[in-house]
């Protein structure tokens, strides 16, 4: 067993984490376009039209996936964070850097996708609503993570400060699930929770865990590129880096 924990240990190393990445993300990508249009087929084509919202519900494939995935990636930056402050690895620091913009992008996705179904379910564009509210304050907290990095000119300095900043804001997720349940919202409770069955048609159901799936498979091949580009930037000086580009060259 603590033969296995320390072949795991030597991912932390830059060096040994980039052509694992290398060898991962074509494979995630891969999966990503093939859920995503399976994931699409279903939940535009395929699906019922819903007998209260109409056609108009569809928006909730895209919108519910990427809520899921806005509120997933804050966690495993906060996760990185953690491991960046107790283990003090290097690697952790380029995993929240490479985390977090694919996190504000979903975040983005699915305050504009629920603005999008909100209009002709509410009435309106916004309301300040609890889970909209909180939801935008998770979106904040990644712009403001990306910000503050990138204020900092040593990459030490800015990954133990946004490493701060992604523990502390990590307390918005459960704040953004729990919202429905906590106060008296507009925003409907979950279709699909572990207590129960969910509250849909399954071809509908299909369609939603499809484009989670999708998003997941984008997400996980986005972040472990841009992480490679990370490491490459930051390790410029070492040899392995230097050895590496001039393989390339």
């Amino acid at each position: 067993m603590s033969n296995r924990l320390i072949n795991w240990f030597k991912f932390a190393s830059p060096q040994s984490f980039y052509p694992l990445a290398g060898k991962m993300w074509p494979w995630f990508a891969a999966a990503a376009v093939g859920f995503g249009v399976v994931g699409l087929w279903v939940s535009f084509f395929v699906a019922p039209t819903d007998a209260q919202q109409g056609e108009a519900y569809r928006i909730i494939f895209v919108h519910v996936a990427a809520a899921w995935m806005s509120m997933f990636l804050y966690c495993a930056m906060a996760f990185w964070a953690a491991a960046g402050i107790v283990f003090n690895t290097r690697l952790s620091g380029m995993m929240t850097a490479a985390i977090a913009p694919t996190g504000a992008m979903f975040a983005f996705l699915s305050l504009w996708t629920g603005a999008l179904w909100g209009r002709p379910m509410w009435g309106a564009w916004w309301v300040w609503d609890a889970r909209l509210t909180s939801s935008l304050i998770l979106f904040f907290l990644y712009l403001g993570f990306i910000a503050l990095t990138a204020a900092i000119d040593d990459a030490r300095r800015a990954d133990r400060a946004g490493a701060i900043l992604a523990l502390v804001g990590v307390v918005n997720v459960p704040i953004i699930y729990f919202s429905v349940k906590w106060w008296n919202t507009l925003h409907q409770g979950a279709s699909v929770s572990v207590n129960r069955s969910p509250s849909m048609a399954h071809t509908m159901l299909w369609g939603m865990l499809l484009m989670a799936l999708a998003l997941w498979m984008y997400a996980f091949a986005i972040v472990l590129y841009r992480v490679r580009a990370i490491i490459l930037e930051r390790e410029r000086h070492t040899v392995w880096v230097t050895e590496l580009t001039e393989v390339k060259a």
